[in-house]
């Protein structure tokens, strides 16, 4: 398989589905010179019709976006989170909740790109990881991929389905590399990623971690460091928030005994919460701890990077909250 960038797994997956359907287009500002890189290429393939620059008005162009799917097109749209609150009476009142208002008459298939760009020095207002709020919401299907070919898998996925989607990339992955297969590997196939379907990278049998989006490498990286210790974890990625995978979550903490949550958003009211909560309804007499969550300090993101790293979760934070759990 070919080693593939995680932006150009992003820029592979919306060429391919342009390429296959018409009404696919995409559209935010600044994406016919590809600032951040997922568009390279799309404005000389696809034409000005269909490669859209848009004015610094997201509540504008997310209401294009959301009218345009109720007619026949599929929008591709390209923001970061800390945009998104801007538009949020467009994703609330109207995204998510039109087709129940329409008593499923309506469809709205229309994708949102939404950049998280935090760990980098971009300050509080640009560091937003948002995927939890919108868990609240009904009506709003929630990606979080952490990986290149999860990545280009679950947005080709995304932008085929007659909901709308929140695609949320991870910006500390943006330089990831990884195997993608390519369409000729997959004889009358493509890389599509099911919804709703949790992927184990690593198995054990003494604790399950279930990480989220840039999480899971740090996941992995601390089981690696606890194999050498003789502790044997198994690391869960969800891929999808909603739908959440609870079958294979309970599934894994029934062989453990044991949960550790990594999640790069706040740690209040945040999906490391919900999966708990869960486990502790659903999975309680399988766990022999109480369940740990590793998660963003609830506090806003400093600008100066040697306060930013203690926020978030990683590898030694993981390791700690594992060693909790087989200590109780």
């Amino acid at each position: 398989m070919a080693q593939t960038v995680f932006l150009e797994a992003i820029n592979q997956a919306i060429q391919e589905e342009m390429r296959r359907d018409e009404s696919v287009y995409i559209l935010g500002e600044d994406i016919r010179r590809a600032i951040y890189g997922a568009t390279a290429d799309l404005l000389s393939e696809f034409g000005e019709k269909r490669v859209l620059d848009t004015p610094l008005s997201e509540e504008g162009f997310f209401g294009a976006a959301i009218g345009s799917s109720l007619v026949g097109m599929r929008p591709v749209v390209e923001t970061l989170t800390s945009f998104m609150w801007v538009a949020m009476d467009q994703l609330v009142s109207q995204a998510a909740k039109m087709r129940y208002m329409f008593g499923g008459q309506a469809t709205l298939p229309v994708v949102f790109r939404a950049s998280m760009f935090y760990g980098a020095g971009s300050a509080a207002h640009h560091s937003d990881r948002s995927y939890p709020m919108f868990m609240n919401m009904p009506g709003i299907k929630i990606i979080v991929p952490s990986n290149p070919a999860d990545m280009k898998g679950l947005l080709k996925t995304a932008i085929r389905d007659d909901d709308p989607t929140i695609v949320f990339e991870d910006g500390t992955l943006f330089g990831m590399r990884g195997e993608v297969p390519d369409n000729s590997e997959l004889p009358g196939e493509e890389l599509l990623v099911p919804f709703g379907e949790a992927r184990t990278f690593r198995e054990g049998t003494d604790c399950t971690i279930v990480a989220i989006g840039g999480a899971v490498n740090h996941s992995i990286a601390a089981a690696d460091q606890l194999a050498a210790e003789g502790i044997s974890v198994e690391v869960v990625d969800p891929r999808t928030l909603v739908p959440l995978d609870k079958k294979s979550i309970l599934e894994s903490v029934e062989k453990t005994g044991r949960l550790v949550i990594a999640d790069p958003a706040h740690k209040v009211c945040s999906a490391a919460s919900e999966i708990a909560s869960i486990v502790s309804e659903e999975g309680f007499w399988s766990l022999q701890a109480p369940i740990q969550k590793v998660a963003s300090e609830q506090v806003h993101i400093p600008y100066t990077p040697s306060l930013e790293k203690h926020v978030y979760p990683d590898a030694p934070k993981i390791i700690a909250a594992v060693k909790r759990t087989l200590e109780s």
